[in-house]
């Protein structure tokens, strides 16, 4: 144990050796080297070290030495570097005035050295600080008259970091195309120098950028690909990336997907005390089940985000929270609470509407005093440090200068005309949004009542759509088997029939009686599933139990229509609704011996797979085409006629595919024409453990 430790105290002082091992060397150079320009090379050199080490303290101090050496020596190219690198140090310590001001000055030696790339650099970095600092249009004109110097040098390092400011700038300022082409720019060199963190940086970035612009599938084509990554926090990463998955799916509709990512999302940050996240994903599963008509469980979840949100600070998500809470209870006919939840949604917006004309007036303002300041500032410390040989150069710029202080005696003057004037207006506006408030309220409680009464009509129509679906499908085939039950009722009354007659009919009358009663048993359960009333009551029971059941529901089909039915399933237990499954089983058997020709045979097995069972039931027979598997399990239902033009309404496997996903199953079906078809089903063999916020029953 002694020698380990031993090993990694060796260890530490040689790699702290190495790291300090050149600014030791420049130190004792410098100490013996004669005052000339050979000490503000090694000077510069060594505050390039120590910058590079953050240690800006000692920088500066060396710096501020070599200044005055090259102020001393009239050495242009050493006072060019020295106010570069002070600008650079001041810009580190957050001192932006000086680190301007010393750019500045770096920049006018620059060009007296016609050095056109250190002139880019010194743009570049002064445009990012404008940026930082929130003054975007001097911040562009900087940053933008450099970037066609550096990339002509492809300086990746520095590229990269002014891709990221002006990315950020765009972004800022609601520009998003130009910040999706800089966060693209800057991708490529994040994936050239393979820096894992930064990549999932832009693609987190570039994801949002999309979403924004609505551009759905190319925000959740970067948001997976930051799941690909194999990062060192990989849970707290998740957790970020997950709501917003699940958000983005919820723009098409596609639930599952959605419901999936959210919540897994909703169980990982509750796991990781994640509050800002978890109210994010409880907002979207919210919205998530009132799309899906599930007010209550919807209602439940965006009153716990409520709840977090008073603890938790997140204006969007509390405008979000309000503004779906209010969806819910004017749905529901609540509308005084509605009419609450739509005012705290107002207050909340126009605050911050106020708070962001606030803020941008206030940035104008400080941005006009501190470019005056500067201005000065530059104008003072760089005459009194220039050299003689830089008198006349400044000189020339002082007549600019004096131009600029005029310009900006004029903008103050204007600002503070202008600022009377918007206090003025603001006072009167608020004047009128005393007056008017109760009138908006009540406008706002018609308009609340309007959008219920949308939402109800709609629904209405939906039900409407319903009914007539159901009254076409009994008007046509459950009619043509009652009449045919009834027309053989009327021969047996008229006594038409003999007894040879009646014997050959028997088989007829039971098929369009069990046709009658399979459509009747269908219709019921399709019309109570398309009300969204049908709830599962799973229990555990042997599987085996419902398909013999079921199988000697179609012997005589079987027999009728000389069909072989192998029955190889095993005893195995099931978790599920055992009324639904009996319904699910009944329809497909059916459906095999519907679509299969004399001398074929119908296989039924069951097997076990990731602790779930699997029920198959393969037929041999008309199997079915391409265009048509693409059509099955659809709420949009189609049918085809029999091998004996037995007539169907298209609802068997609508019916199975819901039924089986209510008991968290899974139906897919596997079919060559004219060779066969294969449907399988998995039904899990205990209870499932899903979060009840997106429940899918």
């Amino acid at each position: 144990m002694r020698k380990i430790i031993t090993l990694i105290i060796l260890l530490t002082v040689t790699l702290g050796f190495a790291q300090t091992k050149n600014i030791d060397s420049l130190t004792v150079e410098l100490a013996f080297q004669k005052t000339d320009t050979s000490k503000i090379k090694t000077s510069i050199k060594l505050v390039k070290e120590l910058y590079n080490h953050k240690e800006y303290n000692l920088a500066l101090k060396y710096v501020l030495e070599a200044d005055k050496l090259a102020s001393k020596l009239n050495y242009t190219p050493g006072q060019s570097q020295t106010a570069y690198l002070k600008a650079l140090i001041y810009n580190k310590k957050e001192d932006y005035i000086n680190a301007i001001n010393h750019f500045s000055e770096a920049k006018i030696l620059f060009k007296s050295l016609q050095d056109t790339l250190a002139i880019a650099r010194v743009n570049n970095q002064v445009g990012l600080i404008e940026i930082s600092r929130g003054y975007y249009k001097q911040g562009f004109a900087h940053t933008l008259s450099a970037i066609q110097e550096l990339e002509k040098r492809n300086l990746e390092t520095e590229l990269k970091e002014t891709y990221q400011g002006l990315a950020k700038a765009y972004s800022d300022k609601k520009i998003y195309d130009k910040a999706i082409e800089y966060n693209l720019k800057r991708l490529k060199i994040e994936e050239l120098q393979a820096d894992k963190n930064a990549i999932i940086e832009v693609n987190k970035n570039l994801a949002a950028l999309y979403s924004v612009e609505k551009e759905h599938r190319k925000a959740i084509d970067y948001y997976e690909r930051i799941l690909l990554f194999n990062h060192t926090d990989t849970d707290s990463l998740r957790s970020v990336i997950l709501p917003k998955l699940g958000f983005e799916y919820l723009q098409f509709r596609e639930f599952d997907k959605a419901g999936a990512y959210l919540s897994e999302g909703i169980k990982l940050n509750r796991e990781l005390n994640n509050i800002p996240e978890l109210i994010e994903t409880l907002n979207t599963s919210g919205e998530l089940n009132f799309k899906k008509s599930k007010s209550k469980l919807a209602e439940k979840q965006l009153l716990e985000a409520f709840s977090l949100l008073k603890r938790y600070e997140n204006k969007t998500e509390e405008l979000k929270n309000y503004r779906l809470l209010k969806s819910i209870d004017s749905t529901q006919r609540d509308y005084q609470r509605a009419f609450m939840w739509q005012n705290k949604f107002h207050t909340l917006r126009d605050s911050l509407q106020r708070a962001e004309l606030q803020f941008a007036t206030n940035q104008n303002q400080i941005q006009i005093l501190e470019n005056f300041d500067t201005i000065q500032e530059i104008s003072n410390e760089n005459m009194n440090r220039a050299s003689k040989t830089d008198v006349v150069m400044f000189n020339d710029n002082q007549d600019r200068i004096d131009k600029l202080q005029i310009i900006n005696y004029i903008l103050l003057a204007g600002f503070a005309i202008l600022s009377t004037f918007l206090v003025v207006v603001y006072l009167n506006r608020d004047k009128r949004i005393k007056y008017t408030y109760e009138l908006e309220a009540k406008t706002k409680k018609i308009e609340l009542q309007n959008e219920a009464i949308l939402e109800q009509t709609a629904h209405l129509e939906h039900i409407n759509h319903v009914k007539d679906r159901l009254f076409s499908i009994v008007s046509h085939d459950l009619k043509d088997s009652l009449t045919s039950i009834n027309g053989f009722i009327d021969l047996l009354k008229d006594g038409s029939l003999t007894r040879q007659e009646f014997d050959r009919l028997i088989p007829e009358l039971s098929e369009n009686a069990n046709s009658a009663t399979l459509l009747l048993f269908n219709l019921l359960n399709w019309s109570k599933s398309q009300m969204e009333s049908l709830e599962p009551n799973a229990s555990l029971f042997d599987i085996r139990e419902v398909v013999l059941d079921k199988i000697k529901l179609v012997e005589h089909k079987l027999i009728d229509k000389q069909i072989e039915l192998i029955d190889n399933t095993l005893r195995d237990f099931v978790y599920a609704d055992y009324s639904m499954v009996e319904i699910i089983i009944q329809n497909l058997l059916t459906n095999a011996v519907k679509f299969s020709k004399p001398g074929d045979s119908i296989t039924i097995s069951n097997h076990i797979n990731n602790g779930n069972t699997i029920i198959s039931i393969e037929d041999t027979g008309v199997g079915i085409s391409k265009e048509n598997i693409k059509k099955l399990f659809h709420g949009n239902t189609f049918t085809t006629k029999g091998t004996k033009n037995e007539k169907g309404t298209g609802l068997g496997l609508s019916i199975c595919k819901e039924l089986v996903d209510l008991n968290h199953g899974k139906i897919w079906v596997e079919s060559v024409e004219n060779a066969g078809s294969t449907f399988y089903i998995e039904l899990p063999k205990e209870k499932k453990v899903v979060a009840p916020e997106l429940s899918l029953g």
